[in-house]
């Protein structure tokens, strides 16, 4: 079984902060709960009140997602811009860990939590908030009523780690998120059988058998006229082990900025300070060395008992991401064509998030998580991790954006300049297709409920938070050669 860790492991295995909070509440009756950040990427609402919330177990606390609220940022502000919405990411795990860390203060004093805690909390958000409005307003017209994002509060999980907005009868197997007994796995050694090593995730209802799927995966049909063929890069497994808890695409210059660990391949220039420049004169663990391209990921960790050397680090246990990093037993990055025409080549240094890293608590609007197991990939469930049986391993799946605006290689949002194609395979109006990237991650791990994905602290390791990242660093006689390929229908490596 593959089931190597690139860093030296520590066997000290239960350093997680803690993280549940009592708070009475209501009618004070004493609730424990466990309370986490919310603030990602996708939409977000007007916070619940305390009345709504009223003998509810609280579960998180709710801020307005920032950058849904900016207009266009222009690219003279835009690094300030980005450093500040980090910082306030940063703000929401520092106010999570305040939790965890005085739970029993807040336990006596139910007061203590919002005055100081969320209070606080909402102090650094405005501040961060007026220094936005300030960048923007220097090159453009300062945007109004940024003050209004700044507000968070305690709120109720409705579905009780199932997510926001999702279906969960649909696409998800009979059973799944149903109480089913997740193959009579034990939880892993140091976990709490309820809600996984260190109180913050994964919980058994966030498995299912992948047997108890019904096959789902339609295969798209193509018109005539399609772009038939394939280009596949061979970039390796991260064998050398490269990992940072960066993200040079939504927080530039920002130590830290993902919370959660990634694996990288490809380029290995990557981390919060790269700039295109960096990345063009990096090296490459692809094969063809035309291929300088970007590929992350947050890595998976097995949850038993044994801790990685990142245990007291930014990334690791310091953002509640425990356990023994898996090392891929494949990985297959490969960029296809489009089921109605020809695709266009990509520009130099285009950056394409896929999946939302916040879906929990945003909701499924941009998730586009997909997990499954080798020999069962006609069956992939969105919000659950598979229990593979033996002699399977675990497979995640991403199909990034096939459709781009045709002039930027970026936005304020890290979303719009790129797009899905819609349900007839065309691009949206504006759009032009380009080759579709789609990874394949497989991972050699024991059966059983015991693995996850690094993620955010208050998202709580959740299957439908799984993402991918890609910066386009593909020489340009390589980009024409893969368009023509898959223009041609050819299948190339």
């Amino acid at each position: 079984m593959r089931r190597t860790s690139r860093k030296k492991r520590s066997t000290l295995a239960n350093r997680a902060i803690a993280a549940s909070a009592a708070l009475i509440l209501g009618g004070g009756g004493l609730l424990a709960v466990n309370v986490y950040a919310s603030a990602g990427e996708g939409p977000s609402g007007s916070p619940p009140t305390r009345t709504q919330n009223a003998g509810r177990p609280l579960s998180t606390i709710d801020c307005p997602e920032a950058v849904n609220g900016l207009p266009e940022v222009p690219d003279q502000a835009r690094g300030e811009v980005d450093r500040e919405l980090a910082a306030m990411d940063t703000q929401i795990t520092d106010a999570y860990r305040q939790f965890a860390d005085r739970k029993e203060q807040m336990a006596r004093d139910p007061g203590l939590a919002e005055n100081a805690v969320l209070g606080p909390l909402r102090g650094k958000r405005a501040a961060s908030l007026d220094r936005i409005g300030i960048a923007i307003g220097r090159v453009a017209e300062r945007p109004q009523g940024l003050e209004s994002l700044a507000g968070c509060s305690l709120r109720a999980d409705d579905d009780q780690g199932q997510g926001q907005g999702q279906d969960r009868d649909q696409g998800q197997g009979q059973n799944a998120g149903q109480g089913q007994d997740p193959g009579g796995q034990e939880p892993g050694q140091g976990e709490d059988p309820g809600r996984g090593r260190g109180g913050n995730g994964p919980e058994a209802a966030d498995f299912v058998d992948i047997r108890s799927v019904r096959p789902d995966a339609d295969k798209p049909r193509k018109r005539r006229g399609a772009s038939r063929g394939s280009f596949t890069t061979d970039c390796g497994r991260n064998e050398n082990g490269k990992f940072n808890p960066d993200n040079v695409i939504v927080a530039p210059g920002v130590s830290n900025g993902a919370h959660h660990m990634h694996d990288y391949v490809g380029n290995q220039a990557n981390d919060a300070f790269a700039s295109d420049d960096d990345l063009a004169d990096g090296t490459t663990t692809c094969r063809n060395q035309g291929d300088r391209s970007t590929y992350y990921w947050p890595v998976l960790r097995l949850q038993n008992g044994q801790d990685e050397d990142d245990v007291d680090a930014d990334g690791g246990g310091r953002d509640q991401n425990v356990g023994e990093i898996q090392t891929p037993s494949r990985v297959t990055l490969k960029f296809v064509g489009s089921p109605v025409g020809r695709v266009t080549a990509m520009p130099r240094f285009l950056r394409i998030i896929t999946g939302d890293a916040k879906a929990f608590t945003n909701g499924d609007a941009n998730a586009n998580a997909s997990w499954s197991c080798t020999g069962f990939e006609d069956r992939q469930v969105k919000d659950k991790y598979p229990i593979c049986p033996e002699g399977s391993q675990v497979v995640r799946t991403f199909a990034f954006q096939n459709c781009w605006d045709g002039q930027n290689t970026d936005s304020a949002n890290h979303r719009t300049h790129v797009a899905f194609a819609q349900d007839d395979g065309r691009c949206p109006r504006g759009f032009r297709a380009v080759p579709q990237l789609v990874q394949r991650i497989v991972y050699d791990v024991p059966p059983g409920p015991g693995f996850a994905v690094d993620s955010f602290p208050e998202q709580l390791h959740k299957p439908i938070t799984d993402h991918g990242d890609f910066i386009n660093v593909f020489d340009e006689r390589l980009m024409r050669n893969m368009v023509r390929c898959i223009n041609d229908g050819r299948r190339c490596r």
